[in-house]
């Protein structure tokens, strides 16, 4: 009886928040809805807010983002065609281009520099390169070539086991993709800018072309109020060059074996210049890879590229300890004392967050599911993704902890230690979300005018 009544209490306050968070995803998208609603029908207005809805309910790595499987939870399984085609309509519609979508993303971006300014505090915009594989494909348009994750992954050897493949990097049919983030020194991140591109074909790229591009008009679009973070991928004089000529400020990970101009202007190893030198600070700096603090010490140098001898460029070596690679970040800011050097060392860190966020898309949001051949449809899709990942994020804001904290405890409750301790379970929130919207369906979507 306890049970029974108990069941009913959840499910009786559970319509109740459907409703709520249903509309809750119509004021999040209802900018974007009423430009789209000045260049479409509304009936394919309609189906735009109602894909978000979806993709939010199904949940399916592998075949989560396929057309029909979206079009058979849209309009139930009996008529899934119908909502396939309803879904291909809008897709495939000449009435309006991924680039409106983008657009939203930067304006995205600009309230959360916004929300992030504060005097004491920096605001960081983080790059990282991925891949979107395709192996069983071949007819998608621009596929081109793209080392696999996937198989490096698999090829590593395991603790007591034997015979480990060996060779060349597997490469397979897939896109080049890079991604931007936007976040402060504390709190959940926030999508600026997705890229797609293909190195084969008539609209055939270079990396460097591309996101050359992308830093030119985030340069013009918020100056030097923001720091970049790059990783070793970037590093490079080309790069630094470029980055120079923006005049924008960095932190750029600096590989061991690139040769630097020291103090003295000799030319040495990264890791010669400061390997006789004792680091001058430490602190218990934590870890968010592993989740773990870590005594770290610290020092930091003036320095200069062999290419760029008018640069000025400073030099700070993060050691986290034995047993751990120490990090030779490259800064164009002024290092004068261990706190501005400590800056340099979080900031780095907080690189970590789109590692998360380029996981979850895959993981949790399946966009390497997507299987449609068009490309501007491709991009479509995927920038659309894109915003329920936006309206996931949003939902970490403080305004909405008492909701999270209701969902993931009636709708996706966990014991142990990890889980209660989890700063930002994005994956626990959406499975909260997709149960509750299973068991208690929204009535009616919002209906736009």
């Amino acid at each position: 009886m306890f049970k029974g009544t108990r069941k009913a209490k959840k499910l009786q306050g559970g319509r109740g928040v459907s409703e709520l968070l249903t509309q809750q995803v119509y004021e999040f998208a209802k900018p974007l809805l009423q430009q789209l609603g000045q260049k479409l029908d509304r009936r394919l207005v309609q189906t735009f807010f109602d894909l978000l809805v979806v993709i939010l309910l199904h949940r399916d790595r592998h075949q989560g983002l396929l057309l029909s499987e979206l079009g058979g939870q849209l309009m139930g399984v009996n008529r899934a065609p119908a909502g396939t085609k309803r879904i291909a309509n809008l897709l495939h519609s000449r009435g309006w281009e991924a680039q409106g979508l983008e657009q939203w993303m930067w304006e995205q971006a600009d309230q959360k520099v916004e929300a992030c300014r504060h005097p004491q505090d920096d605001t960081y915009i983080i790059w990282d390169e991925s891949e979107i594989e395709k192996p069983e494909s071949l007819k998608p348009e621009r596929l081109c070539p793209v080392r696999s994750v996937k198989a490096r992954r698999l090829k590593r050897i395991k603790p007591g086991y034997y015979n480990p493949p060996g060779g060349r990097p597997v490469f397979v049919p897939g896109f080049h993709w890079f991604q931007i983030v936007v976040t402060g020194f504390k709190g959940a991140p926030g999508l600026a800018h997705f890229h797609w591109w293909t190195s084969r074909g008539a609209a055939a790229s270079q990396i460097r072309l591309e996101e050359g591009q992308v830093l030119k008009q985030v340069a013009k679009r918020w100056g030097r109020e923001v720091i970049h973070v790059w990783d070793r991928g970037f590093a490079g004089a080309p790069w630094v060059q470029a980055a120079a000529s923006a005049q924008v400020r960095f932190i750029l990970r600096w590989k061991k074996g690139n040769d630097l101009l020291d103090a003295n202007g000799d030319r040495r190893k990264t890791s010669e210049i400061s390997r006789s030198k004792r680091s001058i600070d430490h602190r218990m700096i934590y870890d968010n890879k592993r989740r773990c603090e870590r005594k770290t010490g610290i020092i930091f140098m003036p320095v200069r590229l062999p290419d760029l001898p008018d640069q000025p460029l400073w030099l700070v070596v993060s050691r986290p300890g034995a047993g751990r690679q120490p990090w030779f970040l490259l800064t164009n800011d002024p290092i004068h004392s261990s706190d501005e050097a400590w800056r340099i060392v979080l900031g780095y860190n907080r690189r970590w967050q789109i590692e998360t966020v380029i996981r979850l898309e895959k993981s949790e949001l399946g966009i390497e599911s997507i299987r449609l051949i068009a490309w501007e449809s491709r991009q479509k899709l995927m920038l659309i993704v894109a915003v329920v990942h936006a309206f996931l994020l949003s939902l970490l804001a403080p305004p909405f902890e008492p909701l999270c904290t209701w969902l993931l405890s009636c709708w996706c409750h966990r014991t142990g230690k990890r889980n209660r301790s989890t700063a930002a379970p994005l994956y626990r929130l959406r499975l909260a979300i997709s149960a509750l919207w299973i068991a208690c369906r929204p009535f009616s979507l919002p209906r736009l005018i």
